[in-house]
């Protein structure tokens, strides 16, 4: 496992295991318990997913030390703001049944997010929290919570992929030391990817498949990636990186790929913005 560090000296696993909609709690239990055993110790998961307390259990459940995961869960839109913050934070923490998060990000930059990151500030001082960051947080928004707040942001989770590569963003978390990991880094399978001609090419050579030639593409950019599947043998391929690198110019190649933006959600449109502050995970 290749580890980074992010801009507070804690080191975080480039690789992990996300569990977006494995909605079956009994389901995501199983699978978490298969990635724990396939050597994954990064686990994300979201308030918003609904599957804290099935993730919780398969910790729980599992031989592996504490001190060797590193959970990160999300606040959710309808939780921003100071007090909401705090409450959801205590929610989610008792769900996943542990005395502290490795990372904890604001999930949206929406609603009361500045009070959110407040209270998300005073967490981490309290050591109750490890590391604080953000999720689908564009480059003008990662600027200004860096230059307006004591403690910067660690991650920012956002779209990337070979698809859509992020340039701009990742170069703007450069400068802030903003870690980037990679939400969907397999591009949801859109566009055919797995059969996408450059790719099958590069995979053939290396006698890996285009999942793993796109991970290893997504680790030596220094991104790092939680891919989904709920396959164990998936999960095993997904997470055995370590043999195999690819060269300047298979790195230009897949370069190639980008278009420039999402196919899978536009961030800028009013529409995105009214159906994700509409989305309410309890009353």
């Amino acid at each position: 496992m290749q580890y980074i560090s992010l801009n507070n000296g804690i080191e975080m696993p480039m690789q992990g295991y996300g569990v977006f909609q494995i909605t079956d709690a009994k389901q995501c239990e199983v699978c978490v318990s298969h990635a724990l055993e396939a050597g994954y110790r990064m686990i994300d998961t979201a308030a918003s997913y609904g599957n804290e307390e099935a993730v919780g259990r398969a910790i729980r459940q599992s031989d592996v030390p504490r001190e060797e995961l590193f959970i990160t869960t999300k606040l959710w839109v309808q939780d921003a703001g100071y007090d909401s913050t705090l409450k959801a934070f205590d929610c989610s923490i008792q769900k996943l049944g542990l005395d502290y998060l490795d990372l904890y990000l604001i999930h949206q930059p929406f609603g009361d997010y500045y009070g959110a990151w407040r209270a998300m500030e005073r967490l981490y001082e309290e050591g109750v929290l490890r590391a604080v960051g953000v999720s689908n947080f564009p480059p003008e928004r990662i600027v200004d919570l860096c230059m307006n707040h004591k403690i910067r942001p660690a991650v920012n989770q956002i779209e990337i992929h070979p698809f859509f590569q992020q340039r701009e963003a990742l170069r703007v978390m450069k400068e802030y030391e903003v870690v980037p990991e990679a939400w969907g880094p397999l591009s949801e399978g859109q566009k055919d990817i797995f059969n996408h001609r450059i790719l099958s090419k590069i995979a053939s050579k290396h006698k890996k498949t285009t999942a793993q030639v796109i991970l290893r593409w997504h680790l030596q950019r220094g991104i790092v990636a939680i891919p989904k599947t709920v396959h164990r043998e998936r999960m095993e391929e997904n997470i055995s990186l370590d043999d195999f690198e690819l060269t300047d110019r298979e790195m230009e190649a897949i370069a190639s790929m980008d278009i420039g933006h999402s196919e899978i959600i536009d961030p800028h449109c009013f529409c995105t913005a009214k159906q994700l502050n509409s989305i309410k995970i309890h009353e």
